[in-house]
């Protein structure tokens, strides 16, 4: 792990541009960046948590954070972080992960998709958010997620979440979803340039016909470097 980690997340985080004018900027972002992060670790789950946190913990923060209007309110949280670029803070976050989680050979990382809870807004049609996430069981780190889209489902968000990471000597577990043949033979089998991919293992269920019987008796092409698991 980083020796210097409030250091790490300086430098991590710094890229991410700030939304805000200029007039508006009582605090500053990296700030905000460093108390939410802080806070979220720490259990906070709201805004006003967040906030409360941050006064709890102002002292603290002040050795290594400037903090020229103090603590910043719930609502200004709020509003900064919902005008963040959503693509700039997840590579920044990912990048900051990546130096906390030290992956080793044959590790395993599974890949699974989840709803998050209460995410869905029934007045406005809005449906619940589904997240695929990528898990490192030996670090018990989440490294990545990548939301799915509403009209698309995990298959299209799995290639996406995998190569945002750097899997080299790991085992990717995936479950039944991604034995989609298409996707075995068009996703697995060209993510990322092959220096930085893992063995990925793609479950597969005995109802899926002569599917099963194909891929057991079929030749390993060890360039794939794809294994199915058969439940």
């Amino acid at each position: 792990m980083t020796e210097n980690p409030a250091r790490s997340l300086h430098e991590h985080f710094e890229p991410v541009e700030d939304p805000r004018v200029d007039r508006t900027k009582k605090h500053e972002l990296i700030d905000m960046i460093i108390i939410a992060i802080c806070a979220v670790i720490c259990g906070a789950d709201d805004w006003v948590a967040i906030e409360r946190f941050g006064r709890a913990k102002e002292d603290w923060f002040r050795t290594f954070l400037r903090l020229p209007n103090g603590i910043p309110s719930h609502d200004t949280f709020g509003r900064v972080f919902r005008a963040l670029d959503a693509e700039q803070f997840q590579q920044s976050f990912l990048s900051w992960v990546a130096t906390l989680a030290e992956l080793s050979l044959g590790e395993i990382v599974t890949i699974d998709g989840k709803t998050l809870r209460r995410s869905h807004d029934r007045p406005l049609g809005k449906a619940a958010i589904h997240m695929v996430s990528a898990w490192a069981s030996a670090n018990r780190l989440v490294l990545g997620q990548v939301k799915v889209d509403e009209k698309s489902n995990e298959i299209t968000a799995i290639p996406e979440l995998l190569n945002l990471l750097v899997l080299k000597g790991c085992i990717v577990t995936i479950d039944a979803m991604g034995c989609h043949v298409n996707f075995v033979q068009n996703s697995l089998c060209s993510i990322r340039p092959m220096q930085n991919r893992g063995v990925s293992i793609p479950a597969m269920q005995n109802n899926r016909g002569s599917i099963p019987n194909i891929v057991a008796n079929r030749p390993i092409n060890p360039q794939h470097r794809v294994r199915t698991l058969t439940i």
